[in-house]
């Protein structure tokens, strides 16, 4: 693989370094969540062919499934017409990217009278995935 990197140069990074990036089902379409990206979880991720993010939380690169087992392995990687923006098409490994246990992290629904309705299942208990550290 190329090591040149001024694919990278082409991104409006925000003044953070960061970009959003979206993670979505590559087969059915659907959004799973969106994280931040710097420069270098783009490039391992583009390198690796797994979803690596920055955490925002905890100040450091996080591989998506380090501590869940739930890899996101990258079909493509895309770039919005402003540049500001990445959509990752992955294949969801384990079926639940959320940190909830469910298939996406856009489980809840605004009903008509102003309520969040949660849509979708919990597919498997957080703390059977991470040991309580959530």
């Amino acid at each position: 693989m190329s090591t040149d990197a001024s694919w990278l140069d082409t991104i409006a990074w925000g003044p953070d370094g960061l970009v959003p990036a979206i993670a979505q089902d590559a087969r059915s379409g659907r959004i799973l969540m969106v994280a931040w990206m710097n420069r270098e979880a783009l490039r391992l991720t583009r390198e690796l062919g797994q979803a690596v993010y920055w955490s925002r939380s905890r100040q450091r690169l996080w591989h998506k499934g380090e501590e869940s087992g739930h890899w996101q392995h990258v079909r493509a990687i895309r770039l919005d017409c402003d540049g500001d923006v990445i959509l990752l098409e992955v294949d969801q490994e384990g079926g639940i990217a959320c940190h909830t246990g469910r298939v996406s992290c856009f489980y809840r629904r605004l009903d008509e009278t102003g309520r969040w309705i949660e849509t979708d299942p919990v597919m498997k208990d957080p703390e059977a995935i991470y040991g309580g550290g959530q």
